[in-house]
């Protein structure tokens, strides 16, 4: 994108110390899957007449923070497409995935309400449909000259940082949504110290032998020996014999 708006000096910030002087020749890249990222980088960065590379701790480094998070919390069920296309390619999967990452990154998230592409760089991808059938942005487009077409790219991303906010912001109502649904369903157990209960075997209980299917998942009784304020329990069983710390999911009340 600088490339094309014809910037002369350009300035980085990366948040690795490592990538930097990688780049200016200080150390060498000894991964060979990384020489080819190297070698590309190298070579955008020798279009340019001057080209600063600084350093800045991820605290510091707002919106790449602020994306990452976005990354990491993306709920796991919206990357399966990916792992299904490239999963069914065994062979020459890597000659799929970039197929499969540009679907991913494409795909509009119901928890950003947002695509990944648009809050890295400000506008939605141009899709290979809109060449060949000119849709409404691209007609406007390309009756711009080089000079609007930059003031146009430069206010996309000068806009980004509000829209990166304000994905953040629906993610965050949207886990707040699904966290109030999960939390209708939880039922809330207590105990005291002295009360009898039954523990769950698996995953907890694993020094008992289990049964057929037909063998009760439940064990005991036991007996409440400590509480914590985290909601999670030590018990003893008849013999003295200690179980724990134990969420206290995984117990319920014993009546004799």
């Amino acid at each position: 994108m600088a490339l094309e708006m014809k910037i002369l000096q350009l300035e980085i910030y990366v948040d690795s110390k490592i990538i930097i002087n990688q780049l200016l020749g200080s150390f060498e890249v000894k991964k060979e899957d990384l020489l080819p990222y190297h070698q590309y980088a190298s070579g955008l960065l020798e279009k340019f007449d001057q080209v600063f590379l600084n350093h800045v701790s991820r605290e510091e480094n707002h919106k790449v923070d602020a994306l990452a998070n976005l990354a990491t919390t993306m709920a796991l069920g919206e990357n399966e497409s990916t792992k299904k296309f490239v999963a069914k390619n065994k062979i020459d999967w890597h000659k799929k995935i970039g197929e499969a990452l540009w679907a991913y990154q494409t795909t509009f998230r119901t928890a950003t309400q947002a695509t990944p592409y648009s809050l890295v760089y400000g506008v939605e991808a141009v899709l290979s449909l809109e060449q060949q059938i000119p849709s409404l942005r691209i007609a406007i487009q390309e009756g711009l000259t080089s000079e609007e077409n930059a003031q146009l790219h430069l206010a996309e991303l000068e806009a980004l940082d509000e829209k990166i906010l304000e994905a953040q912001q629906k993610l965050e109502c949207y886990q707040a949504r699904l966290a109030r649904a999960f939390n209708k369903k939880v039922r809330p157990r207590s105990f005291q110290v002295g009360d009898l209960v039954l523990a769950i075997r698996r995953p907890i209980i694993l020094n008992k032998r289990i049964g057929d299917k037909f063998t009760s998942k439940w064990d005991g009784p036991y007996v409440v020996k400590e509480a914590y304020s985290s909601g999670a329990y030590k018990i003893v069983d008849k013999d003295g014999l200690r179980v724990g710390p134990i969420n206290g999911k995984f117990l319920k009340q014993y009546f004799p």
